[in-house]
């Protein structure tokens, strides 16, 4: 597949990097059935440019390239809270010299505070022009639109990016991922069996099914929903990935057996903390050195974890986490990481 053709902004100046987990498989594998689990891997796309980086910056490559191409001075997205995705639309914004307002949904009534940590500190450092708080469960795309309007009435031009960067622009950088992981895999001669990704606004794990469909990359790819059940979260999956595909012209049919959706690890809310992403996330950090964040990449692992538990992978099969940062959204979260604010189950 040929991504040439669509404009690109360049914000990471490398791969980023393939690497085994040896001592978190082994810790892994003795809490498995006959103490054996995965050989597991990671791909650190928490490394990726806009720094600290996540998988939204791959999406905003093409997104802010797209908003330039349209002549906006202003970037305008969505999020909650701790928005990684508003983070690093900001980080964008700022280095393309634009300016960015957010639509904050604050789906936890209560969870918005002016003066909080983690991301919401980013927002302030790097300079937010504007934030519009709304409560859980409004029209993001219509609050979005009233604030185009009153940019529009300043002569200005807004460009609206979609929640997480999820549209079929947005998930060209995730055909872009699939590329990059298939040459990787071929100059390290490594197998990878399976891949496991986090599916929430669904242009990561959308952006790949296409990806790997339209490069005939043939490793099952698990999706680890962090705020719908497989229910919900399929269709959306499905409906991104073939919206990926037909921009990219490639004449085929994303088929419900191409999207795999596994629930039971991101309640009792989105965003809310549980017992389980606790535990992933300690044990990544004590094992490996590598931290997770409480809303994403935390229970996506605790996914990984309890499908090894369950024995749903093979022993010894490799398996390919895709960490996707989040990093900052850490910090706002310190007592509930480190044991020392109650939990749910």
């Amino acid at each position: 597949m040929d991504l040439s053709r669509f404009p690109r902004r360049r914000y990471t100046p490398f791969v980023t990097p393939l690497e085994p987990l040896p001592h978190f498989s082994a810790a892994l594998a003795a809490t498995c059935p006959d103490g054996q689990g995965p050989e597991v891997w990671i791909k650190r796309d928490d490394m990726l440019g806009l720094f600290p980086g996540g998988n939204k910056t791959r999406k905003l490559e093409f997104l802010v390239a797209d908003a330039l191409a349209q002549g906006a001075d202003t970037l305008i997205t969505c999020g909650a809270p701790q928005s990684n995705h508003c983070r690093i639309t900001l980080a964008a914004a700022v280095k393309e010299g634009l300016k960015c307002r957010f639509v904050i949904e604050e789906r936890v009534p209560g969870s918005f505070h002016e003066d909080a940590s983690g991301n919401h500190f980013m927002f302030r450092l790097f300079g937010v022009e504007a934030i519009t708080v709304v409560p859980g469960g409004s029209n993001m795309a219509a609050a979005m639109q009233l604030v185009a309007d009153e940019l529009a009435s300043q002569g200005r031009k807004g460009y609206i990016i979609a929640g997480g960067g999820s549209n079929a622009i947005g998930g060209l950088g995730y055909v872009a991922c699939a590329q990059e992981l298939q040459q990787q895999l071929f100059e390290h001669g490594v197998q990878i069996d399976r891949v496991v990704v986090g599916s929430g606004s669904s242009g990561t794990h959308g952006g790949l099914v296409a990806g790997f469909l339209g490069n005939h990359i043939h490793i099952p790819i698990v999706g680890i929903g962090v705020s719908r059940d497989p229910a919900d979260q399929q269709p959306l999956v499905l409906k991104e990935a073939q919206a990926v595909a037909d921009l990219l012209g490639l004449g085929l049919t994303v088929k419900p057996e191409d999207v795999t959706c596994v629930g039971g690890y991101w309640q009792p809310k989105y965003s809310v903390p549980n017992a389980k992403m606790v535990e992933a996330v300690q044990l990544l950090a004590r094992t490996e050195a590598i931290p997770l964040d409480p809303v994403y990449t935390g229970k996506i692992m605790a996914g990984l974890i309890g499908l090894a538990r369950q024995g749903f992978f093979r022993p010894g099969e490799r398996v390919l986490f895709l960490h996707t940062g989040g990093l900052p959204s850490l910090h706002a979260y310190e007592g509930e990481v480190l044991g020392r604010t109650p939990v749910a189950d």
